[in-house]
């Protein structure tokens, strides 16, 4: 846990009590901060109630006395219109702020000298913040990963002097940080996303660059410059001279800065460019949209001084992350990938952008518009088999395409998938889990849809092996 640093005896109110929620207030509390907590669900606040901490309806108490609001990042800031605990801090004058904004102050007071890097973007977040935890291991320093990727910024541990937190942040995390001032910001991409929240794509572009905006001539500022909203971005930040700024694109030269050609990684921030590594035979980091993140990580790397041979051997020993392009294995030419977490057309494009001679799974509850947009990659697809609520819809649109299998469940076109992979022919076939779905209709989550791909693979080679 990271004691909140500024508010000793003082009042802050911390509403939502979700996960960082009740962090937050552990934290606060630590601190020596007064703290009183409210939550809308009733088995929430007798969670925190539970917890020993003081609950307090914030719809009819005075705030002459709250120091702060810390709002949970899911509870509507501005948009579709500000939640009521919002409107009662901004007219009794409160400041309203997140976790991440206590976590940038605390260790920016702690004089340690611990760094902040932080990385967002509409996808590749959680791969590019794990690869820089795993990077900032390598070389040496105290990794600590927090943020939208999984544990809470406040419940990292304090910090040391060679302590470097690698921090994943949402837009709704960005937007209740006004004074976050990362030493390295990433900016990866800008797709339309959380529209409901941030009023247009232009609402969610700028609360994006704000991750930007408070750095100093100390910093650097990493921006993947392949979409239009992060060029604009780009832009904008290098016109105001203030930090370093290193633009980052996949497919084409940059005069300056950090570019990736053919899987060829290229470093032109110095007097000249150099070829500075091949991502093209990492297993983990396969396909052009994880070019991107590694390229994006290898910039955060040159950015902390470490030395370019630590940073790529270190992508090299990168595991990956579990359900997003996962190798679950690999035997007799046949690789089996778990992209779970592929639950729309989008997602799954990547990963059929990376392959060839493709036996593909997928199928689930589908979303609007199927996979229509998908059908650039047919070509690479041998044989498709379509599990759950989305098998009919998805036939349709294979039809006269791809050969396809109604196999109805996971278990069935796992064996399916696998035989017809191991019988033909080629350097490398590869049986991939990408739904292009949400699971509900035959599993709880992603995770879970994940997994049970995961142990079918591996009882079906256990079975093959002993056969």
């Amino acid at each position: 846990m990271i004691p909140v640093a500024g508010f000793a005896g003082r009042v802050v109110a911390v509403f939502g009590l979700g996960k960082s929620g009740l962090s937050t207030a552990r934290a606060l509390q630590a601190g020596g901060a007064r703290v009183i907590v409210w939550d809308d669900t009733e088995s929430k606040r007798k969670e925190a109630v539970d917890a020993g901490f003081a609950v307090e309806d914030l719809s009819t108490r005075d705030w002459s006395d709250i120091a702060a609001l810390v709002l949970s990042p899911g509870v509507p800031l501005t948009h579709p219109e500000p939640h009521w605990s919002v409107k009662r801090a901004k007219a009794a004058g409160v400041e309203i702020i997140g976790d991440v904004e206590l976590f940038d102050r605390t260790i920016r007071a702690s004089g340690t000298g611990a760094r902040i890097v932080a990385i967002t973007g509409t996808n590749g977040k959680s791969t590019t913040t794990a690869l820089i935890g795993h990077m900032v291991k390598r070389c040496g320093a105290d990794a600590q990963v927090g943020g939208n990727i999984g544990t809470p910024v406040l419940e990292l541990d304090p910090p040391k002097p060679n302590t470097v937190y690698v921090v994943e942040a949402s837009s709704y995390q960005i937007d209740l940080a006004p004074g976050f001032a990362p030493n390295v910001a990433i900016l990866l991409n800008i797709t339309p996303d959380h529209i409901d929240r941030h009023g247009s794509i232009e609402g969610y572009a700028a609360v994006k660059a704000r991750i930007f905006a408070n750095q100093t001539a100390a910093d650097t500022a990493i921006i993947c410059v392949d979409d239009s909203y992060s060029s604009d971005i780009c832009t904008a930040v290098s016109a105001a001279r203030v930090q370093k700024v290193v633009p980052v694109s996949i497919g084409k030269t940059l005069g300056r800065g950090i570019y990736v050609l053919d899987g060829q990684l290229y470093d032109s921030t110095g007097t000249q460019t150099q070829k500075a590594g091949d991502f093209r035979d990492l297993r983990t980091l396969a396909g052009a949209h994880n070019w991107q993140n590694a390229a994006a990580a290898y910039a955060a790397g040159r950015a902390l001084g470490f030395p370019r041979e630590k940073i790529l051997a270190s992508f090299e020993s990168f595991p990956g992350l579990a359900h997003r392009m996962e190798i679950v294995a690999e035997r007799d030419g046949v690789r089996y990938v778990n992209d779970s977490k592929a639950t729309n057309a989008d997602a799954t494009s990547k990963a059929l952008a990376t392959y060839r001679d493709i036996y593909w799974i997928l199928g689930g509850k589908s979303k609007e518009g199927g996979i229509e947009t998908l059908t650039e990659f047919f070509p690479r697809i041998r044989h498709a088999y379509l599990i759950g609520a989305a098998s009919d819809e998805f036939a349709r649109t294979l039809e006269g395409k791809v050969g396809y299998t109604r196999s109805q469940t996971l278990d069935r076109a796992v064996e399916s998938a696998a035989n017809d992979a191991e019988a033909a022919e080629g350097d490398l076939r590869v049986v991939l889990l990408s739904p292009a779905c949400a699971s509900f209709d035959q599993y709880p989550n992603f995770e879970v849809r994940g997994d049970v791909f995961r142990d079918l693979v591996l009882k079906h080679l256990s079975e093959r092996a002993s056969a």
